[in-house]
């Protein structure tokens, strides 16, 4: 298990930026799949507003141009202001709405290599000329537009390393500039600019980093149970779709295990409410020590649960939930009952390809109706099969 321990100094800095979880906002790996699902969506929706804005400004800025400067190098601005804004609209219609972080990040990387040539292409056209008046002020404008979009970092919710990916063909075109003009304006002014772009780059990036932190916490709220921990019936749904879509397109065998504890309205009737949720959150922990991290535990509704053990043929699923019914050293099977009896459950289980489930919902229906077989024929026991669950 990874280690979540953080240097005071950088934990102080991130604490000012409401930041909570270090490792999740250096590292773009291993997030949860609803968190980059909504990530991607955010990302690409910012990305198409962003293009669209500046694919009407951008030519309307050519009006300034021929204003301010003189013939030819007017035309050759507006000709590459035309070429730029038609790059942001390809951008803006490129791209609906779309839910993997992969095309996001394909996004973001058009939209900043999108300006960065036109700066390659502008300033050094600009640098080239001697100006004076209001020629020069404009000309020395031209120069800020790396500021400007190392600043627009800032709109979206991304990890520092992303970030730091994304502002990399900033700051080589502002170090290529560099070279070319070290001569006119001398290192010194380059080196301070510089300097400040990478000032920027870091507030941007707390800023993003801030963003993710805010939107994992949304996130986490509205997909998980508020009591267990679990993931929601709803998020639940929706995980499993993409599980079954994913199996069918790759060959890869997914497993339902649907549980149900036994006995539980007793439970509620006796002890109370409050009897009943501190059973419920001990049959998720004792749960969650047995699962792999790689299986996803739903709580379904009440006291029925499912797991999602994708890649994982039926037997397997078998042999993994009887493991998890095994006592452990000091604990009763899934834990005990108020009264001190033994915590069980009735287990119905299907896999995507043996009972060849066309959709997630055939899938979750087997493993349902399975599980309820289970209790009819006498509760505390797992059906996986039609065979069995027929002879119990």
């Amino acid at each position: 298990m990874a280690s979540n321990a953080r240097s005071p100094g950088l934990q102080a800095l991130l604490d000012i930026f409401g930041v909570s979880n270090t490792r999740a906002l250096l590292l773009p790996f291993g997030h949860d799949y609803l968190l980059e699902r909504q990530r991607a969506n955010v990302i690409i929706t910012r990305v198409r507003l962003v293009a669209l804005v500046f694919a009407v400004l951008t030519p309307l800025w050519i009006v300034v141009d021929v204003w301010v400067f003189p013939w030819p190098i007017n035309g050759k601005l507006a000709i590459a202001r035309l070429i730029t804004s038609a790059a942001f609209f390809l951008l803006a219609l490129m791209y609906r709405r779309a839910d993997r972080l992969r095309d996001a990040w394909v996004a973001l990387v058009l939209m900043f290599l999108i300006p960065t040539g036109f700066f390659l292409y502008s300033h050094p056209l600009l640098g080239s000329h001697d100006m004076v008046g209001t020629a020069h002020a404009m000309a020395a404008g031209y120069a800020f537009l790396p500021f400007v979009m190392l600043a627009g970092l800032s709109v979206f919710p991304l990890t520092a390393l992303e970030a730091a990916a994304f502002a990399m063909p900033v700051l080589v075109a502002e170090a290529a500039v560099a070279l070319m003009q070290v001569e006119m304006l001398g290192w010194t002014t380059h080196a301070g600019a510089f300097w400040l772009l990478l000032l920027i780059t870091v507030v941007a990036t707390l800023a993003g980093m801030s963003q993710l932190d805010l939107m994992a916490a949304l996130v986490r709220r509205s997909t998980h149970d508020a009591l267990t921990g679990c993931l929601n019936r709803g998020s639940g749904e929706t995980l499993i779709a993409m599980q079954h879509k994913l199996s069918g397109r790759y060959g890869v065998p997914l497993s339902l295990v649907f549980l149900d504890i036994d006995h539980f309205k007793s439970i509620n009737d006796r002890y109370g409410h409050e009897g009943g949720d501190l059973v419920l959150k001990q049959f998720t922990e004792a749960l969650r020590r047995r699962v792999r991290e790689t299986d996803a535990l739903i709580r379904w509704g009440g006291e029925e649960f499912v797991i999602i053990q994708y890649g994982t043929h039926l037997e397997g699923a078998r042999q993994s939930i009887e493991r998890i019914f095994e006592s452990e050293p000091g604990q009763v099977g899934l834990g005990t009952r108020p009264d001190g009896a033994p915590l069980t459950a009735s287990v119905g289980i299907a896999e995507r390809i043996e009972d060849r489930a066309e959709d997630w919902e055939a899938l979750v229906a087997l493993a349902d109706r399975r599980m309820y077989r289970a209790k009819e024929s006498g509760r505390a026991r797992i059906v996986a099969n039609e065979q069995e669950a027929a002879t119990e």
